[in-house]
């Protein structure tokens, strides 16, 4: 996690630590090493109530970085959603085809939502040059494009060489490859991924994909429902908190 966050969000997410950390392992752990090739078996239960299961101290983990090149959706979006995943992860391969698609077209497209990726590689080297290559896709405007190649069906099952990553930038239209070699093996990308990295363990998850929906984290990939039950209640709650705000006279203290 970058060393500018307050010390004060590690310390206040315990209980968020516990749900990411053994409902993420039980629910997504890798039957052979890889990530797994199915989706999670257990179901996360999402309260009608906005508030429950909510920790207001991880909502300060959104970039909303309007110039964040890993990002989708508007930085003003009252509901944003945090992804931290491997792209050689069978199950976050899932929520990539069938479940994020649907968002974006629901949610995304209308404003209602944003979705920060956050690489967490944790399945070896491989792991670590594909987020590399993604954040290089990034700098070109291709990361999405670059996602979607990589989650591809079958995709990771053809390994993340550095051949295979060059193909991969070419299919998701990167047009500068030279650069794009350079970027994935550079420092800038190394820190990028080691910061997000960092966050991800700093809160408790120990395996892949693993959520947070305006603070709710969500452990797996789990059902469309859950997520779109999440973003709703997230989206009531900010619509509600935002007369109180606009109530408040400019200069009062906060």
């Amino acid at each position: 996690m970058s060393k500018s966050r307050p010390i004060m969000i590690v310390s206040g997410v315990a209980a968020a630590a516990v749900l990411l950390g053994v409902v993420s392992y039980t629910a997504t752990r890798p039957s052979s090493g890889d990530g797994g090739a199915g989706g999670s078996s257990a179901v996360a239960e999402v309260s009608a109530d906005p508030s429950a299961g909510v920790y207001p101290e991880l909502e300060a983990y959104a970039r909303r970085d309007a110039s964040d090149k890993l990002a989708l959706g508007r930085a003003d979006a009252p509901v944003v959603l945090i992804e931290y995943a491997d792209f050689k992860c069978g199950y976050c391969g899932k929520f990539a085809r069938d479940t994020e698609p649907v968002l974006v077209k629901k949610y995304v497209d209308e404003g209602t939502l944003r979705i920060e990726w956050r690489n967490f590689p944790i399945f070896g080297e491989e792991s670590e040059a594909v987020a590399r290559a993604s954040w290089a896709a990034g700098q070109q405007g291709r990361f999405w494009e670059f996602h979607k190649a990589a989650y591809a069906e079958g995709a990771k099952e053809k390994g993340f060489g550095k051949d295979r990553l060059a193909a991969l930038a070419k299919e998701a239209g990167v047009p500068d490859a030279a650069r794009f070699a350079k970027d994935t093996d550079g420092a800038a990308a190394r820190e990028a991924v080691r910061e997000d990295q960092e966050q991800g363990y700093a809160l408790g998850a120990t395996s892949t994909p693993s959520f947070l929906v305006n603070g709710r984290p969500i452990a797996g990939a789990q059902p469309l429902e859950t997520f779109t039950e999440a973003i709703e209640a997230a989206a009531k709650a900010a619509k509600s908190e935002k007369p109180a705000r606009s109530e408040k006279t400019p200069g009062a203290a906060r």
